[in-house]
């Protein structure tokens, strides 16, 4: 007799989750054929951003500072259906690079030797 104790978790991986996660593989394949073939949507920010908010309720939730200069931007739905990530230059210009279904927000935790574990 064992004395193991089951602990489940919310990433168990479960039949839909294999299979949404099989379909994702697939789709992301296809991406580097995607990108030499089109270009990607760029504009104005404020106006990327007014469409974005007007047609799927985005709006930003996470940002960064690349070493270039320019911004990357996470917008996401208020409910995680949609999300896309945009690139600014320093120039002015925007441009959507990805976009998707699905975003779940992950707690960050510290491990030691990071900034505020």
């Amino acid at each position: 007799m064992s004395n193991q104790v089951q602990v489940k978790s919310r990433f168990e991986l479960t039949p839909i989750k294999a299979t949404s996660a099989a379909v994702m593989l697939v789709a992301m394949s296809t991406i580097p054929v995607a990108a030499a073939t089109q270009s990607p949507l760029c504009g104005s920010r404020p106006e990327l951003l007014k469409q974005l908010s007007k047609r799927f309720n985005e709006a930003p939730s996470a940002l960064g500072l690349a070493k270039d200069g320019s911004i990357i931007e996470v917008l996401t739905s208020d409910d995680g259906s949609t999300w896309t990530i945009m690139i600014s230059q320093p120039n002015g210009s925007s441009c959507l690079v990805a976009v998707g279904e699905g975003w779940e927000e992950v707690k960050h935790v510290a491990t030691k030797g990071e900034r505020g574990a």
